[in-house]
């Protein structure tokens, strides 16, 4: 199996030239059973009431069922996001001794589900330094029918650009649409087992699935440990469930250490939350 120390020669100076990369062997065909079930309980269980088609949902629904911090109340997901291969990788492609968990999430698109716009993801996170990585895995690989990820090789050394609402595909920044003119996405197929890594600045996007079933995806998004609270367009419960203040380092239960852990098995999650963070000034 693959590991951070046994990474393929070029891996990670291609992380760092287009911003993203696919690290082949990082999970066994049980492991991907096993973790598939237990996100595919956690996503039925989130969603057990709600019984609308999918032309009946909004726009950002019928690109993908987002369900957050699986890790928190399904046990069994819990060593998924906190995999010692999978946050390791995470760690050596950001070049950073340690990360933490700013969340998990599963995205499933649905059979017949709509393509996702592209999109940065720092954006969304009040994070000041840059350095943060999703790991996007696939339980069945991904396929150009079924909803593949593209992404716009170097656009992460555009840096920090406008917001991009895909929650009502609206606010697009003429400036951003600038910057990117030229730029071609390049479509990843995943096989299973493989994780594609992104960094938190590259515009990606994911394709519709044409499939008749689910595309099954568990993300799981590090940053590097040290980094800060910044300004945010909204409020993000990473960091107000914790109280961080404003400037403050980001560290708590709430984000905790993903890589090198001490001692056996991933961490508890979080007890109740602390106090709000101190207004921004």
């Amino acid at each position: 199996m693959t590991t951070a120390a046994t990474l393929a020669p070029g891996l990670v100076e291609a992380f760092r030239r287009d911003g993203f990369v696919v690290v082949p062997d990082l999970l066994t065909s049980g492991e991907l059973a096993r973790y598939g079930a237990a996100v595919d309980e956690g996503v039925a269980r989130r969603t057990r009431h709600d019984a609308r088609a999918l032309a009946e949902k909004s726009r950002y629904e019928q690109s993908f069922t987002q369900c957050q911090n699986l890790w928190e109340d399904c046990p069994g997901v819990r060593p998924l996001t906190f995999h010692p291969r999978i946050a390791e990788t995470a760690a050596a492609l950001l070049g950073a001794d340690a990360v933490r968990l700013w969340h998990d999430q599963a995205l499933y698109k649905q059979a017949g589900g709509r393509e996702t716009a592209p999109h940065q993801d720092q954006p969304y996170w009040p994070i000041v330094e840059p350095d943060t990585i999703t790991a996007w895995i696939p339980f069945d690989g991904s396929t150009l029918a079924n909803g593949a990820m593209g992404y716009l090789p170097g656009s992460h050394r555009l840096g920090l650009r406008e917001f991009v609402d895909i929650f009502t595909g609206t606010g697009d920044d003429p400036l951003t649409a600038s910057a990117l003119e030229g730029m071609e996405p390049v479509w990843v197929e995943v096989p299973a087992g493989s994780v594609a890594y992104h960094h938190g600045l590259t515009f990606h996007l994911a394709g519709p699935n044409a499939t008749g079933t689910v595309r099954r995806v568990h993300t799981a998004i590090y940053f590097a440990d040290g980094s800060t609270r910044g300004e945010g367009r909204y409020p993000h419960p990473s960091v107000e469930r914790a109280g961080i203040a404003m400037g403050a380092t980001i560290a708590s239960d709430v984000t905790p250490i993903a890589w090198p852990r001490s001692g056996d098995g991933p961490p508890e999650p979080p007890g109740e939350p602390g106090p709000p963070a101190e207004p921004t000034r």
